[in-house]
């Protein structure tokens, strides 16, 4: 008997690879196609607002799927707005301002707040489906991931380097060229790792958002947000835990799966003119990249598709003129832009107006309430916001420019900012109970759990892309440890940071809500607040109060927007642009 030498069985196994892989494919490929049916028979049922939850672990499987299926199409939501909202902001002077004022108001206003109007217009817009109140929560989701994201991808689009630009024109790119192979590439980075924390922001609102008291409705839904609320509430501590290992177990597998390998890919769009020595690598990626099917069958598909689509553009108008830098600066507004700005105006008026009507019942207590509240919580996510720069700008930078904790630490990091703090702020609240104590300093130690990962994330973005030849050059004249931070890592990570301190004020504001107010046990947590006064005009239904105190939130925004973050960002656009 022939007894095979080992190396030719090893590879056998190797050449093996490539059929297990597309096994796995087509599996997970039915799986979707599995959950799709399932998802729709669903949702195109009779309308149930409040489902019973049990406390069995059995049921977490069904009611994991349930929240993913959600998380999944709400992020795909936001990654579309946020692409297209970004670029529009980026390229339109005129109304850039606005537009991230907007943008800045929104991402800081609570979850809550869109609470009342989003689930009363969905269920009226899809009446007789479960659909309708499914789509309310996906779209609270979508409130909770998309804002970090759409102001990545505009700072990415302000910060490429201007010769980078005049290249693209030189070349003739059109539009669609552009886009592909000039901004995307160079916002991809950014977008991967606030992708990250968006998903965990869209936790924070789906725990949330699946069991919610409106007035003297009640809404309920099948899933993982439900079950740990539910848990947390009847002081139910083994339901509770087993409802966060759970969570765990999908941050982990999610973080293997498709973050890690997102950032291995697109760590070959740094700006660099030298190749870094070491780069991140992924074992999944390099198992896909060995698939017979994705290494044959989607090229073959694209390059049908793109041929003629470029030999087309080549033709276009847009190819044959090389335009000025500052083209777009020159242009005049559209008929169909007024009319939009026209439309858009008459809606405010008559907001404003509905507005005025309902503010009219508040008594001057609940308007002095609301004053203490503001001044409260303003205080709080500064602190917030402060105490999470300090601690994360050293270690963003060390996972950054460091291999080996990187290797360490930034699997950690991912996971620990992937489980929702929402999943941990139960956890808290039990522990203050049993203390004695309400909340009080706790507070701002529970929006921090909403607000650091922002930072830490987008700080560890800006340290990768600095780019290898810069760094070389600081090491080659020996620069100090001061000259290192003043004159590379700050002016380097700057723009990203400035996104990663707007978007954590944000979840500062939404992290108020429920580090402010909590229920456990049948004990109610409360300090003074903007954020419990939102909560609780939510669960009595004082649709004045919850209004007032989202305009507050909005003014204190546009307050910020305009003496701080504004110049900021005109700093990052001009000062601490990367360029030759």
């Amino acid at each position: 008997m022939r007894i095979p030498h080992p190396l030719a069985r090893s590879l056998v196994t190797v050449r093996n690879w490539p059929v297990l892989i597309d096994l796995a494919i087509a599996g997970a490929a039915l799986a979707a196609f599995f959950a799709m049916i399932s998802t729709g028979v669903y949702w195109l049922s009779k309308p149930v607002p409040v489902v019973a939850i049990s406390s069995s672990i059995g049921v977490l499987p069904v009611y994991a799927f349930y929240s993913i299926v959600r998380m999944a199409i709400a992020y795909c939501l936001s990654l579309t707005f946020a692409i297209a909202y970004g670029y529009i902001a980026a390229y339109n002077p005129r109304i850039e301002p606005w537009m991230i004022g907007v943008l800045d108001i929104l991402q800081s206003i609570p979850v809550l707040s869109f609470l009342p109007p989003v689930v009363l217009a969905m269920v009226a817009l899809i009446p007789g489906h479960q659909l309708g109140i499914e789509m309310a929560v996906i779209f609270l989701i979508f409130t909770g991931q998309v804002w970090n994201l759409a102001f990545s991808f505009y700072s990415s689009l302000k910060t490429i380097p201007r010769e980078m630009i005049e290249a693209s024109r030189v070349y003739r790119y059109s539009g669609w060229q552009r886009f592909w192979q000039l901004e995307m590439p160079y916002a991809a980075i950014g977008l991967v790792w606030n992708s990250i924390v968006s998903v965990a922001g869209g936790w924070f609102a789906l725990i949330f958002c699946e069991t919610f008291t409106m007035g003297n409705r009640n809404f309920q839904l099948p899933g993982l947000g439900s079950y740990i609320q539910t848990a947390t509430f009847d002081g139910n501590v083994r339901a509770l835990i087993s409802g966060i290992g759970a969570v765990v177990l999908i941050v982990v597998a999610t973080d293997q799966l498709l973050w890690r390998p997102l950032i291995a890919w697109s760590d070959k769009f740094k700006f660099e003119q030298v190749e870094a020595s070491e780069r991140v690598t992924s074992p999944i990626l390099t198992l896909l990249r060995r698939s017979a099917f994705l290494g044959a069958v989607p090229g073959r598909i694209w390059n049908s598709l793109q041929e003629p689509l470029l030999r087309r553009l080549a033709h276009s108008k847009e190819t044959r003129i090389v335009h000025p830098v500052d083209e777009s600066a020159s242009r005049r507004p559209s008929p169909a832009l007024w009319l939009l700005g026209v439309a858009v105006f008459a809606a405010i008026c008559w907001a404003a107006v509905q507005a005025a009507l309902l503010l009219r019942t508040l008594t001057w207590p609940d308007l002095r309430l609301l004053l203490e509240g503001a001044a409260a919580t303003f205080l709080r996510v500064n602190a917030a916001l402060l105490i999470s720069a300090a601690w994360t700008i050293p270690v963003g930078v060390a996972i950054g420019f460091n291999p080996r904790v990187a290797r360490i630490v930034q699997p950690l990091a991912q996971i620990m900012a992937s489980v929702p703090a929402t999943a941990f702020f139960p956890v808290l609240l039990i522990f203050l109970v049993r203390l004695g104590g309400g909340l009080g300093i706790g507070s701002i130690a529970l929006m921090l759990l909403g607000t650091q990962w922002y930072i830490l994330f987008n700080v560890i973005a800006g340290a990768m892309s600095i780019p290898s030849d810069l760094r070389e050059v600081a090491r080659l004249f020996h620069f100090s440890r001061w000259q290192r931070w003043t004159r590379l890592i700050l002016p380097g990570i700057f723009p990203y940071l400035l996104t990663g301190m707007v978007t954590a004020s944000g979840g500062a504001w939404n992290a108020s809500v429920m580090a402010e107010y909590s229920r456990v046990k049948g004990h109610t947590l409360e300090v003074i607040g903007l954020g419990a006064q939102i909560d609780a005009a939510t669960d009595t239904g004082r649709f004045a109060m919850l209004l007032l105190a989202t305009i507050f939130i909005s003014l204190m925004v546009v307050t910020m927007n305009r003496l701080v973050w504004r110049r900021l960002y005109r700093l990052a656009e001009t000062r601490f642009k990367l360029e030759a």
